[in-house]
């Protein structure tokens, strides 16, 4: 497997694990006390806690990651047939 190919299914598990990962303790404006601003959508995040979201994903990725290239590397999928 080259560093390209690598990178390539990081981003894709990274992508696939941030929008599991989105929703998780998301209260709409509708539901807080203080919605902050006016004329925003009800069902918009009150607070979205987008950077602690990214890091949860980076580390559920990467943990991911490792067992998809150990998988590979080991020969039990084999893409080349």
């Amino acid at each position: 497997m080259n560093p390209a190919g690598a990178i390539v299914i990081f981003v894709l598990i990274w992508w696939s694990v941030f929008f599991a990962v989105l929703p998780w303790g998301v209260r709409g404006r509708w539901e807080s006390d203080d919605d902050g601003v006016t004329g925003a959508d009800p069902g918009a995040p009150a607070i979205p806690n987008l950077k602690r979201k990214a890091l949860i994903t980076t580390a559920i990725s990467a943990g991911l990651w490792v067992v998809v290239i150990l998988i590979i590397l080991s020969g039990v999928i084999d893409f080349r047939d």
